[in-house]
């Protein structure tokens, strides 16, 4: 894949910023009085490999003007080497605007994760085009890569437009697109006519699609295979079938992804990984990984696939290193992937977990 050289930026994501409480040890949610911060979006926990491995990250985002939680999280950004751009907005009294809470237990043995969202007053919904310099940007100063999510593309009607318009400037001054389509009932209630027609023009301006079968059915439409079994071979091969109907209706896009997970206990899962790049199938077969906390598994295949573009590797090491990358997430309590060095990478991709001394 061509990138655009000469740019002041790897990798560009908009995303509505907000804080994750976790209670330690396992412990679930409602039985806990003691609880972990941390700074997240879905699309920072992307942009976090590169932004660790060295390359030029910025975040597009919105924060509440002279809010403790907002500067909570500037911090954390600028400690995880991000540059971020975004308007203030004054948080309109006790009931106005505030960052998003994301109350999340690891799950412990049998007992799964529960998440429980609390997006009430959210500000990242309101992030508009016009709040940004796109020509700036995407042309004075240079973008290789836009990551969209889903997620921001359909938090709300005004930040679905935000999302075409960043799509339609990337596309206009030769930067790249990633889109993960990220489908979720709860967002799509009452708006599903609106929002597959901006996620098939984002999708029709892409160059990169990531999602499951889910995703592509009820974010885009495509006809979904036969019932099969539910094993992940037949996942495999039913998401071949599906990317094959997705590539007639999205001809620009030269890549098509998707992980693999089964659960076989909260701290051990089958993880695994399938790619097309042009008429090339990538496969990952599903590995048995152990998990400390399973959030943000995806998120970081997803950063390690695109660290690997913007590197310049060749294909096959992209599915490996997004899938060592998903792997070596779900060893941290932060939501993000936070790679010491490629070594590091490779090393999970390798099995290798002897001591280095």
């Amino acid at each position: 894949m061509q990138l655009r050289k000469d740019c002041a930026y790897a990798l560009i994501v908009p995303t509505s910023m907000g804080v994750r409480l976790t209670p330690p040890n396992g412990q679930p949610m409602h039985c806990s009085d003691t609880f972990m911060m941390q700074a997240t979006s879905a699309e920072t926990n992307v942009a976090s490999v590169a932004s660790y491995l060295g390359l030029k990250v910025k975040v597009l985002t919105t924060f509440v003007k002279d809010s403790p939680i907002a500067r909570f999280i500037k911090d954390d950004l600028a400690g995880r080497h991000m540059d971020y751009e975004g308007k203030e907005l004054e948080q309109g009294g006790p009931w106005g605007y505030r960052h998003q809470f994301n109350l999340a237990d690891s799950g412990y043995g049998t007992r799964g994760p529960r998440v429980h969202n609390d997006r009430a007053g959210e500000v990242g919904r309101t992030l508009d085009a016009k709040d940004f310099d796109l020509e700036r940007i995407f042309k004075r100063e240079g973008v290789q890569i836009v990551h969209l999510s889903g997620l921001i593309a359909a938090l709300s009607p005004q930040t679905g437009s935000f999302c075409l318009e960043l799509g339609r400037a990337a596309k206009r001054h030769g930067t790249r697109i990633c889109f993960d389509l990220n489908y979720r009932a709860s967002f799509w209630k009452g708006r599903e006519k609106e929002l597959h027609e901006i996620f098939a023009e984002i999708a029709g301006l892409s160059d990169v699609l990531v999602g499951n079968e889910e995703d592509f059915q009820l974010c885009l439409g495509i006809e979904g295979p036969e019932a099969g079994g539910k094993d992940l071979a037949a996942k495999i091969e039913s998401f071949k079938v599906m990317i094959a109907r997705a590539k007639e209706r999205f001809p620009n896009a030269s890549v098509f992804a998707t992980t693999l997970r089964e659960v076989v206990s909260t701290e051990t899962h089958l993880w695994g990984a399938i790619m097309s790049e042009g008429a090339n199938w990538h496969i990952v077969e599903p590995r048995e990984i152990t998990v400390l906390d399973r959030i943000g598994g995806g998120d970081g295949f997803v950063g390690g696939l695109l660290y690997a573009i913007l590197r310049g590797w060749e294909p096959a090491k992209w599915v490996q290193f997004g899938w060592a990358c998903g792997a070596l997430a779900t060893t941290m309590l932060t939501d993000y992937a936070q790679p010491a060095d490629e070594e590091q990478v490779w090393s999970v991709w390798q099995g290798n977990a002897r001591v280095r001394r």
